[in-house]
């Protein structure tokens, strides 16, 4: 498995994960959300391509220079999303994903990786336990209309 920067080559592949991640998210602004990271100054889109070219996973990150609940120092590496294809996952494929992410984090300065995950996200939870994340703070939004 090959981990490299995604490219607008990568387009159909990337955007079919970022769907099966985000299937309830507007389509039209998920391709979007792409452009924008290939084109970000501090974002990262990494891609994991099999050997015969089929994009197997990607890891989508930034570097967040404002408060990040459970950080303590600034700038923070954050990883924005993770997705492996079912039929690549239990391989190693997404802990390749991470820690090219931390990689890049720590080569721009940072000392701290951060994520997130819903709440009832459990898969996720012990995901991120799995490549070393410690939970730091559980926290509900709320909205009122005005």
């Amino acid at each position: 498995m090959l981990i490299e920067p995604a490219t607008s080559d990568d387009g159909t592949q990337w955007a079919a994960l970022r769907i099966a991640l985000w299937p309830d998210e507007d389509p039209d602004g998920l391709a979007e959300g792409m452009k924008e990271m290939l084109d970000g100054d501090d974002m990262l889109a990494l891609v994991a391509r099999t050997d015969s070219g089929q994009i197997a996973g990607f890891a989508e990150a930034s570097i967040r220079r404002d408060y990040v609940n459970g950080c303590e120092t600034s700038p923070v590496a954050f990883l924005e999303g993770i997705y492996v294809a079912a039929g690549y996952r239990r391989q190693g494929v997404a802990r390749a994903l991470a820690e090219r992410v931390a990689d890049w984090g720590r080569s721009r300065g940072c000392r701290e990786f951060g994520s997130d995950a819903l709440i009832e996200n459990r898969d996720s939870h012990a995901f991120h336990a799995a490549i070393g994340f410690a939970e730091t703070e559980r926290v509900v939004y709320f909205r009122r209309e005005l």
